[in-house]
């Protein structure tokens, strides 16, 4: 067999404390990996030979009994090698399926301990909005299960009930719920696809994500021009808040992250060509005069720096997500001063303009494919989403063409 495991001891990753951690030494095909075995001891008391943890050892109450758990876990995984050389499968699997496989059967199939390793993949991806939306359902499902670890085996439909009705007597949205079960979806979705647990039972098969329409985000198109035409001192604080917004408008709805992403680089020929971060769409788009104006504004004020608007201040990463962060929300709170000033009722969110445009783009008949190509979407489904409430003065207009008060042009 050229497949064959040992307990050994990783000289490669010294802890502060001078020990190593023992592992499960798995050679398969002229190349090797690791898996864990949670312990870890001095070089003094290992008996590497022997492979074996010597009587020296203090950090148990029976070095006998802890040796016959080591040995007891590489013979299970020895166990699942033999099994998959009976089914005539092994030699088709790599070392890491091979791991999976092992490391599912060894371990709890904790939800937490593999969420963590998701969300760090995640931010070493540069995938920070998701990585902070899979740490925010962590932290609900650590509070509702009272702090306890879960294994993915306890995630059922009555789990998922039991969760959704817990939130919802809290007064919570049932949109607000969506977000977190299809993070959980998500982090379930990507265990099993990873060998670390079976598909069956999946939970999600009979649990239905629910939601409910959202209030009306697009502005009809005065109140569009209301917000345009508008003069702001720079002295007021909502100034900023009213250029993003109206920028954004500008540039097919671009999201906050992006426009705070968007760099002097990014301009070329009088078009803005830039990647979207949650697509990696590539965009072209022409800058009118407006446009122009508003950007020039900034490129002068902003110096050394490489961004268009002064939002992001630090250099890594995880900084540059905190500073986009902080700075949406500030822009949300001076969004509600740009409504004050102009005499709008409705909600004003950084979500309202990519809503607005859509909106308008659809009223000018530009076709739903357009639409969706603008907007950046993967799916026609997604924008249908955006443009399926129309605002209500276009409704009262066909209501009343219905009813023979107006009749329709020519």
């Amino acid at each position: 067999m050229k497949t064959n495991i040992t307990i050994a001891m990783d000289f490669r990753r010294k802890k502060k404390d001078g020990t190593y951690p023992l592992v499960l030494h798995l050679g398969h095909n002229r190349s090797s990996t690791t898996i864990p075995l949670n312990i870890s001891i001095k070089e003094t008391d290992w008996d590497d030979d022997n492979k074996v943890i010597k009587k020296s050892y203090k950090g148990t109450d029976s070095v006998d009994r802890l040796n016959n758990m080591l040995q007891k876990k590489r013979s299970d995984a020895m166990d699942i090698i033999f099994k998959l050389t009976e089914a005539g499968i092994l030699q088709n699997l790599s070392k890491v399926e091979i791991r999976n496989r092992i490391e599912k059967e060894n371990s709890s199939g904790s939800f937490f301990d593999f969420a963590k390793q998701v969300i760090k993949d995640l931010i070493g991806a540069g995938r920070l909005g998701t990585a902070r939306s899979f740490k925010g359902v962590v932290a609900i499902l650590k509070t509702f299960n009272n702090e306890k670890d879960l294994a993915f085996k306890d995630i059922t439909h009555n789990f998922l009930t039991r969760l959704e009705n817990k939130h919802l007597a809290k007064g919570h949205s049932y949109n607000g719920l969506a977000v977190y079960m299809r993070s959980i979806r998500s982090i379930f979705n990507k265990a099993v696809n990873a060998g670390v647990i079976d598909k069956d039972p999946y939970p999600f098969q009979n649990y239905k994500i629910k939601t409910v329409p959202t209030q009306k985000r697009a502005l009809d198109v005065d109140l569009l021009q209301t917000i345009i035409t508008k003069r702001i001192p720079k002295t007021v604080s909502c100034f900023h808040a009213r250029n993003y917004f109206v920028a954004s408008y500008m540039m097919y709805g671009m999201n906050f992250s992006d426009m705070a992403h968007l760099k002097k680089s990014d301009i070329i020929n009088g078009r803005i060509q830039y990647r979207r971060k949650k697509t990696s769409k590539l965009y072209d788009i022409k800058i009118t005069p407006s446009l122009d104006k508003i950007l020039q504004y900034y490129i002068s004020q902003s110096g050394d720096r490489p961004y268009v608007f002064p939002i992001i201040k630090r250099d890594t990463a995880l900084l540059q997500d905190k500073d986009v962060e902080w700075a949406r929300k500030r822009y949300n709170i001076q969004l509600k001063e740009v409504a004050k000033l102009c005499k709008i009722e409705q909600n004003l969110t950084s979500y309202v303009s990519r809503h607005s445009f859509a909106t308008q783009a659809m009223l000018l008949e530009v076709p739903l494919i357009a639409v969706s190509t603008m907007l950046g979407h993967s799916s026609l489904k997604t924008t249908e989403i955006y443009l399926k409430s129309l605002p209500n003065n276009i409704l009262d207009d066909y209501n009343a063409k219905i009813l023979g008060k107006k009749k329709p042009k020519k």
